[in-house]
């Protein structure tokens, strides 16, 4: 049996965010420099469309994208604006509202991104 110290601890805390496994810091205060990294995947970027959880309202979300946050951010602020819709990015995924799957793959394909749609 695992104990709950042995699980890894604090992932994430509302007051300070992501937390680092190791010295139990907010990321952004991490003093052991073993933060987690994002994983690269296999460079492929899919696009799909979502309305789970969202009271039937459809968002398109970008999956894939190996960036650091300050990068994930002005790529969605791009999105967004070729777009003209709003968005967020949660957990390293872009969240553009509506349904704008074929905009985001092109303007991604402009850029030089692998993109895939995926979903139906």
């Amino acid at each position: 049996m695992k104990s709950r110290s042995d699980a890894g601890g604090l992932v994430y805390s509302t007051e300070g965010g992501r937390m680092c496994p190791a010295c139990r810091r907010a990321v952004a205060d991490c003093v052991c420099g073993r933060t987690p990294t994002l994983a690269s995947g296999d460079g492929v970027v899919r696009v799909s469309r979502e309305t789970k959880g969202r009271a039937g309202k459809g968002v398109t979300l970008v999956r894939g994208l190996a960036l650091d946050a300050a990068a994930l951010a002005h790529t969605a602020r791009q999105l967004k604006a070729a777009c003209g819709s709003g968005g967020t990015v949660k957990d390293g995924v872009i969240e553009i509202q509506g349904d704008h799957r074929e905009r985001v793959v092109e303007h991604l394909a402009a850029q030089g991104w692998a993109v895939k749609r995926a979903g139906g």
